[in-house]
């Protein structure tokens, strides 16, 4: 509320501008990328499993960087993944139990590892990588090609700017 400006200071009901939050679209995109996040992490939970049954729906991320990066550093996907490095240390200890990933000495530092996909791994999860893009197809089949060569474009331009 804000004074109207009548001297007997009494306020009137007026509407407070718009702050950019406030905005029609970041409303719809706060709207929006919580019902694909919610979505996201269900889906995630699935893809885990078809990898392997015990494997932990926050490793799924893990899999795909080095699917994708080759062979890292455990700080190096701690820093990517967003996580410490004990939390990292356990995924993968888990991974390694599971015949997903194996450690090897860095040849640029003897006291770190490099960590990489087993061929077992890279197996399960292009296996689980390809079926998601087959999802991907079948429910955007009516969709333009350039629609989704754009949202992708709009998504990683998205992704970027979450990361400043």
């Amino acid at each position: 509320m804000q004074e109207d400006g009548n001297s007997g200071g009494e306020r009137a009901a007026t509407p407070a501008p718009e702050s950019g939050v406030d905005q029609p679209g970041f409303l719809a995109l706060e709207r929006e990328l919580t019902v694909l996040l919610r979505r996201a992490r269900a889906n995630q939970g699935e893809m885990a499993r078809e990898v392997h049954p015990d494997l932990e729906s926050a490793a799924y991320g893990l899999l795909v960087r080095l699917d994708e990066c080759g062979r890292q550093r455990a700080t190096e996907l701690a820093a990517y993944i967003g996580v410490g490095k004990a939390t990292m240390s356990r995924q993968l200890r888990a991974l390694e139990e599971l015949g997903l990933v194996a450690r090897e000495p860095d040849p640029a530092d003897g006291r770190a590892w490099l960590v990489a996909l087993t061929q077992e791994g890279q197996e399960r999860v292009r296996r689980v990588r390809e079926a998601r893009r087959a999802r991907y197809a079948g429910r955007l089949a009516d969709w333009d090609a350039g629609e989704v060569i754009e949202l992708a474009r709009l998504l990683g331009q998205l992704n970027r700017s979450m990361e400043k």
